[in-house]
């Protein structure tokens, strides 16, 4: 039986959680969530913004941990990986380790003071993608991402594991108008370049400046007309194969790589 955790926990059933009611969009999760995975757990552990409550793991993979250097500064209780399995959703993979904390803090754009390279998604909606994504971010040494309040997945177990870690190593900050926020982003000073496939020039083509937005839209619709509006350029990624078009996790790590060649980062 497993210890009544601090905080709120999704209800008991017998043998298990029993799935959370639905948040409203925009809003942070209330009360503790659950996150799992060896390295969306191990980047938990040394983000100093992130609350920590307690660790559930079996003891192979609590030894894991400690040979990657963590060391749980919260209580430990050791479990079954089939306890384990009926604490997180079905298909999940947790790799013997799910952890008990709270979201993270709110980040705003005050958190961009000093960036230089930062990608923002206009309503990507798919968990998936998004993680996948902060992954690529982190990798590429972008500074920020920046997704909308509404028609964007919240932080949560599945984003968390997508994202394999690196939500936990960047700034992901949620803005009420993505529009709005690309004029602030330009009265700072930011050059704002929307990803569109009617861009004027290619991608590898078009000028950036000292501090830039990336802009990428959601698969399908793309980046809103409104946003599009509020962006210095439009580049699209040529593609020389005879697939045309990627998906938007793929198109983020390419135009990543193409931004930091072109401002010499």
């Amino acid at each position: 039986m497993i210890d009544k955790p601090r905080g709120k926990l999704p209800a008991r059933r017998a043998g298990g959680f029993v799935k959370p009611a639905p948040r409203r969009p925009g809003l942070p999760p209330e009360g503790p969530i659950l996150l799992y995975g060896l390295h969306t757990v191990e980047a938990a552990f040394q983000n100093p913004d992130r609350r920590r409550h307690k660790l559930f793991a079996t003891e192979n993979a609590l030894r894991r941990l400690e040979e990657r250097g963590i060391r749980p500064d919260v209580p430990v209780e050791i479990l079954a990986p089939r306890a384990l399995d009926r604490m997180v959703t079905r298909d999940a993979v947790h790799q013997g380790v799910v952890l008990e904390a709270d979201a993270l803090p709110a980040y705003g754009v005050d958190e961009l003071k000093g960036a230089r390279l930062v990608l923002a998604l206009d309503q990507v909606t798919d968990p998936h993608n998004v993680g996948a994504i902060l992954r690529s971010a982190v990798a590429l040494a972008a500074d920020a991402v920046v997704t909308t309040e509404r028609h964007a997945p919240e932080e949560g177990p599945v984003l968390a594991k997508a994202a394999s870690g690196a939500l936990d190593m960047i700034r992901h900050v949620r803005v009420k108008n993505m529009a709005r926020f690309l004029v602030e982003m330009g009265e700072q000073g930011f050059f704002r370049v929307a990803l569109d496939s009617d861009g004027e020039a290619s991608l590898e083509q078009t000028p950036f400046g000292d501090k830039t937005v990336l802009v990428l839209g959601s698969e399908g619709k793309g980046v809103r007309q409104g946003v599009r509006a509020a962006c210095d350029r439009l580049a699209r990624l040529d593609m020389p194969g005879r697939i045309r078009s990627l998906n938007v996790s793929n198109a983020a790590v390419l135009a990543l790589y193409v931004a930091r060649q072109r401002m010499s980062l």
